[in-house]
């Protein structure tokens, strides 16, 4: 059949209007964030019900087209790109926050729900959304199911998975099912819910989630440290949990915050120049906490490992400071950066930090590494800048190279070639380093009962 015979029937599936093939959208929607693929979709589709979404995929799997989920596209590992003429299936107008229960704390969205879109209502309720990342104002929450999203708040929350109570799923064979049915305690066999987060699209799509809420946290408080030296980094975190409970603990390097500097849009935290930076954050309900944290920050300064810091005294003064860490991303992708997003148990950071930078060093001393990361949980991420003289293509070559170096050592150390990202494409040659062969084959045999005619975003997690 024609490719012009396709889109005809597939207009036939949706409301007029709701399949898209100009070039801006087949460019727009078939690629996220990452820069490594060329968009090459055959069209693009906009569901507006489940049902809808059960015919796209029996259409898909009668004519043997393959689909890729779109969300917000804010991606850093291909996961959403469809460059072999697939057809995008995108959520933008499944967006509606379906119910709230007050007695659960808990909310139903429809899959193109954007983050931040959640996070305000559960203020509205009095409640608190705690996934958060910077692309919060763009993300969706079918996204974040598919890659298990992180961020910034898992010290203290922990990863989208903990959020999610129920789901409503498609299978690839088009089958509806109903997972979990938002249950707390629930003991009758496999939780089949776990297997859809994180699972990229590769085995059906999210069509309905519901949300766990948690209470508001009280007088968010920010505390930006220099510190001595990168070993440096791991006494104060150690410190710091020992006296209050985090919600967040972040670090990043002088390259990072000199890229932020230059912007001109946000203030130094404080004039003295450190190798590295901690941002720290805490609920000061009382005096006492944040006397606690005072003294605390005095006791790491004591030790040698804190050259300097701050603390916010305002709500404005807070969200500046976070600042300094949230606009790493968005400032550095000017330099078209090659991006590693790997962890490692907390206690082998500094260890597993020397050993990347060295290694890097030695092969590519002229290549520009800026680190910043979420290292309360282990997870780091490291950033090589590509120099001027060089094109994208040999740059990626060159990173390719280095790929296979860093990913050796997150072997060495049991860690995890993708901390929060998905694996996608840009990781998928990659899974042997984090994955053994026995649980890539059983991974395999899951699609394969979930989506036999291989229709669900091929080529992600494994490939073709």
């Amino acid at each position: 059949m024609t490719d012009v015979a396709l889109i005809e029937q597939l207009k036939a599936l949706v409301e007029p209007g709701k399949v898209l093939t100009d070039a801006d959208s087949l460019n727009a929607y078939g690629k996220d964030w990452t820069k490594h693929f060329a968009p090459a979709p055959l069209a693009i589709v906009f569901p507006k019900t489940i049902e809808q979404v059960q015919a796209i995929v029996r259409w898909a799997n009668e004519q043997k087209v393959a689909l890729v989920p779109s969300g917000g596209r804010t991606g850093l590992s291909a996961a959403a790109v469809a460059a072999n003429g697939e057809v995008v299936v995108a959520f933008d107008y499944m967006n509606q926050v379906l119910s709230f229960n007050e007695f659960d704390r808990t909310a139903v969205c429809q899959p193109g729900v954007v983050t931040k879109q959640l996070q305000l209502f559960a203020e509205e309720k009095g409640l608190y959304y705690p996934v958060d990342f910077a692309s919060a104002g763009s993300s969706q929450i079918g996204g974040n199911i598919g890659t298990n999203a992180g961020g910034i708040k898992v010290i203290r929350y922990g990863m989208t998975r903990n959020w999610v109570a129920g789901l409503k799923v498609v299978t690839g064979k088009g089958d509806l099912l109903e997972l979990n049915k938002d249950l707390i305690k629930n003991a009758t066999g496999y939780d089949l819910r776990q297997l859809f987060i994180g699972a990229e699209g590769t085995l059906g799509f999210v069509v309905e989630a519901t949300m766990r809420l948690d209470r508001a946290p009280q007088n968010l408080t920010a505390m930006v440290l220099g510190a001595a030296d990168f070993d440096s980094i791991m006494p104060v975190l150690h410190a710091f949990q020992n006296k209050l409970d985090l919600t967040a603990f972040e670090f990043f390097s002088d390259k990072a915050l000199a890229k932020i500097m230059g912007r001109g849009d946000v203030p130094a935290p404080f004039e003295t120049e450190c190798p590295f930076y901690a941002l720290l954050e805490f609920e000061a309900t009382t005096e006492e906490v944040a006397e606690a944290a005072l003294a605390t920050f005095e006791q790491c300064v004591e030790q040698g490992w804190v050259l300097d810091g701050v603390m916010s005294q305002s709500e404005q003064q807070l969200q500046n400071l976070w600042k300094l860490r949230e606009y790493i991303s968005e400032t550095i992708s000017h330099w078209t950066p090659y991006k590693n997003d790997i962890s490692v148990t907390v206690a082998n950071v500094p260890a597993f930090l020397h050993d990347i930078d060295a290694i890097v060093g030695e092969h590519y001393p002229d290549f520009e590494i800026v680190w910043f990361g979420h290292i309360g949980d282990g997870n780091l991420h490291l950033n090589i800048l590509k120099p001027e003289n060089l094109s994208k293509d040999e740059f990626f070559a060159k990173c390719a190279t280095v790929n296979k170096w860093v990913f050796e050592i997150v072997q060495k150390y049991n860690g995890s070639i993708s901390a929060e990202h998905g694996v996608g494409m840009t990781k998928r040659d990659y899974l042997t380093y984090s994955r053994s062969e026995a649980e890539i084959a059983y991974m395999k045999a899951i699609k394969a009962a979930f989506d036999p005619n291989g229709i669900m975003n091929p080529g992600k997690i494994f490939a073709l």
